[in-house]
């Protein structure tokens, strides 16, 4: 059973007010070639199909043209709603798009439907569960204590009640974790600060393989078989070194399953490029043509240059950023960072804060009350 899964296409989406969509309408041509060489006999789409919860038009046509040309291979599509989706939205029509073997998670109703492929070595099972938050799941178990996400996620499988004598498949949309571990984030995705979203990878035991969306950045979480597909263009320059593929898990007999990654070229690339003004311009002169990718330019001359951007896009049209690296700059930079901030919660960060403005610690009641409340609103925004 050769599974293709994708994720976080975040079609619609605007990179430092530039628009992807020819960007996006190139690499999901690419992909429908790699489909066509590779022959899959399922595609896995896990989440965040769109930027926006009310995406442009062309857009939802983007998206259109393309789950149509997949139907036209006679390959099945499963594919669920993630942080960025409406899913109302993404779900319209899903009974009737069945017909053509696509497969769309619908909102959530207390309820993970699967869908079943076969092979040689008997069944697969393919199991859909949207981006969901534990306030949502709560509603629905209240007999069961659902204190965080890795709870609520937990709640759902253990729920499936999953065979786990046959092969089974889940598409997932959350902030996945292995032993504490964090996997590799980058600006363009939205994650909770002190990582309030985060799921213990062990909840996906029972599956042969885990389809995950969210993080931007191709990797697997713990083990082999718990993998983040990525996106398939980079959304910001802290992508800058990642390799977008798109991945191919193989299911053979019970146990046995083989990932590969096939590299992605996108029709514009990110670069960065830094040193004075005269040496950017010169070797654009050189090479004597447009250059038309992406560009953060890091200009090092100690003063402004009259006029630099407008100048500059003559040679390179497609600059997103400009900045200035020199001493001015740098002495600019008075920024106290709080040691590895990513990896406290919004109560310790807060506590920290309280201590420096009143020269005493927080005290359990408090910091009980602020715990509760964040996780609250934080559950609300996500």
């Amino acid at each position: 059973m050769k599974l293709m899964h994708l994720a976080d296409l975040h079609l619609g989406k605007r990179v430092n007010g530039f628009s992807m969509m020819e960007d996006q309408e190139y690499i999901l041509n690419r992909i429908l070639e790699i489909m066509e060489e590779e022959q899959p006999d399922g595609l896995l789409i896990a989440g965040d199909v769109y930027d926006k919860t009310i995406p442009p038009a062309e857009a939802v046509r983007l998206m259109d043209d393309f789950l149509t040309a997949v139907a036209a291979k006679h390959v099945p599509v499963f594919l669920i709603s993630g942080n960025h989706d409406s899913a109302e939205r993404v779900a319209f029509g899903h009974q009737l798009m069945q017909g053509s073997g696509i497969w769309i998670s619908p909102m959530y109703d207390g309820t993970i439907r699967h869908h079943t492929l076969e092979d040689r070595w008997g069944e697969v099972n393919i199991y859909l569960i949207p981006f969901l938050r534990p306030s949502v799941v709560r509603s629905f178990f209240p007999d069961v204590e659902i204190e965080d996400y890795t709870d609520a996620l937990r709640t759902i499988i253990e729920d499936l009640q999953v065979d786990t004598s046959r092969r089974n498949v889940v598409l997932a949309h959350q902030f996945v974790t292995a032993a504490g571990a964090l996997p590799e984030t980058c600006d363009s995705e939205q994650l909770s600060v002190g990582g309030l979203d985060r799921v213990d990878g062990s909840v996906f035991s029972p599956f042969d393989y885990t389809a995950l969306g969210h993080l931007h950045g191709p990797q697997r979480v713990g083990s082999e078989t718990i993998r983040y597909a990525g996106s398939p263009l980079k959304y910001s320059f802290s992508e800058l070194h990642q390799k977008k593929s798109v991945t191919v898990a193989e299911l053979r007999a019970k146990g046995e399953t083989e990932i590969r990654q096939i590299p992605l070229q996108p029709r514009r690339e990110m670069i960065e490029l830094r040193g004075t003004f005269e040496e950017i311009l010169e070797e654009a002169r050189k090479k004597g043509e447009l250059q038309t990718d992406y560009y953060h330019m890091i200009l090092t001359d100690e003063t402004d240059v009259v006029d630099a951007l407008s100048r500059l896009r003559e040679y390179y049209p497609n600059i997103m950023l400009l900045d200035y690296d020199n001493r001015r700059t740098r002495s600019q930079k008075e920024v106290e960072q709080l040691d590895r901030v990513e990896e406290r919660t919004p109560g310790e960060l807060f506590a920290a804060l309280y201590e420096q403005q009143n020269g005493q610690e927080m005290d359990s009641d408090r910091k009980e009350y602020l715990d509760g409340l964040i996780r609250e609103i934080w559950e609300e925004q996500v």
